[in-house]
């Protein structure tokens, strides 16, 4: 019997060109669909035959209603090794296998430094300007030299914003709740004493740190008021660390000098949303993870865990935990 795959939210149409599917023989029959289904209603329509479903990061929370609604779904494959939007232990009472895929902590780093040059050096006041024929030179951009980068999360990502960081002659101070001054300096950094007196000394303040009950809105207007008004704030993590109505606060009233957006609330962002017309945010469509060695190891990964579930070994099974 062939078994009927589903790969959501391929924006960008990469799933069929970066893995081989064709492995998979004639066992799975592949569906691909490139926009993403927000209606409750239209995915479950879409899904409704569908033995495997691949997703992407968590742009399409499976949670227990959902999982009910899908009886003959039997393995649910996500991009990555952690995935918040899927209900687990819901899978595992309906009898859903759940796999993840490996994946690669540079091309977040990368696009975290993006914005931060970015901002830092006004890019897109100034390409703006050339392209439409502004003035010659209108801004004077920020230094980075002498400067203090401050890093919420030490981890896999963090460590190696670290390292950038001393590389562009920064001091770097890092904070999470159990972040010890032994780790941060193996890691280039200095630990700052609490959340504020990071927020009190550092010109960037990056975020790289898992979102979790404990960590939902760490930022919110306190928070942001303790930032230098000449300061900036980059997310590359998740939207939810930051309170979303503070920060637009802080944005407009000059709080803080800018952000750098790589995440938010709802994915895709409204088309009205005033993160989109603020002079003073510079945002990405989540493009963090969104680089070729990423997607092939994503899908290629995906094509992996299918091939094990057919065989009977599954694995990198995610568990409730």
């Amino acid at each position: 019997m062939t078994l009927r795959c589903a790969v959501l939210d391929d924006y960008q149409g990469a799933a069929l060109t970066h893995a081989d599917w064709t492995s998979l023989g004639e066992e799975v029959e592949v569906r691909v669909l490139r926009e993403h289904l927000a209606d409750r209603e239209t995915l479950v329509e879409a899904l409704a035959d569908r033995d495997i479903v691949v997703v992407m990061r968590e742009r399409t929370p499976f949670d227990a209603d959902l999982l009910r609604r899908l009886p003959r779904l039997r393995l649910l494959v996500t991009t990555g090794m952690r995935n918040a939007s899927i209900d687990l232990a819901a899978a595992a009472a309906a009898g859903v296998t759940v796999c993840g895929t490996a994946g690669g902590a540079a091309p977040p780093v990368e696009l975290a430094w993006a914005l931060i040059l970015g901002l830092a050096r006004h890019l897109t006041v100034e390409n703006r300007a050339l392209r439409d024929g502004g003035p010659w030179q209108s801004t004077v951009g920020q230094d980075l030299h002498g400067r203090t980068l401050g890093l919420f999360g030490l981890g896999r990502t963090g460590s190696r914003m670290a390292r950038v960081g001393a590389a562009f002659g920064m001091e770097v101070l890092a904070w999470s709740q159990h972040l010890t001054a032994a780790r941060a300096a193996a890691a280039g950094a200095q630990l700052a004493d609490s959340k504020h007196d990071l927020l009190r000394r550092a010109d960037m303040v990056s975020l790289h740190l898992v979102l979790s009950e404990r960590t939902h809105h760490l930022l919110g207007e306190a928070e942001l008021c303790a930032m230098k008004p000449s300061a900036y704030l980059v997310n590359t993590s998740r939207a939810g660390l930051v309170d979303h109505t503070a920060l637009l606060r802080a944005l407009r009233e000059g709080w803080i000098a800018g952000a750098g957006l790589d995440v938010f609330e709802t994915e895709p962002l409204p088309a009205d949303d005033a993160l989109r017309s603020l002079p003073n945010v510079l945002a990405t469509p989540h493009l963090g993870y969104v680089t070729e060695a990423n997607y092939r190891t994503f899908y290629g990964e995906a094509v992996e865990d299918i091939a094990a579930f057919l065989a009977g070994h599954p694995v990198r099974l995610l568990h409730a935990g």
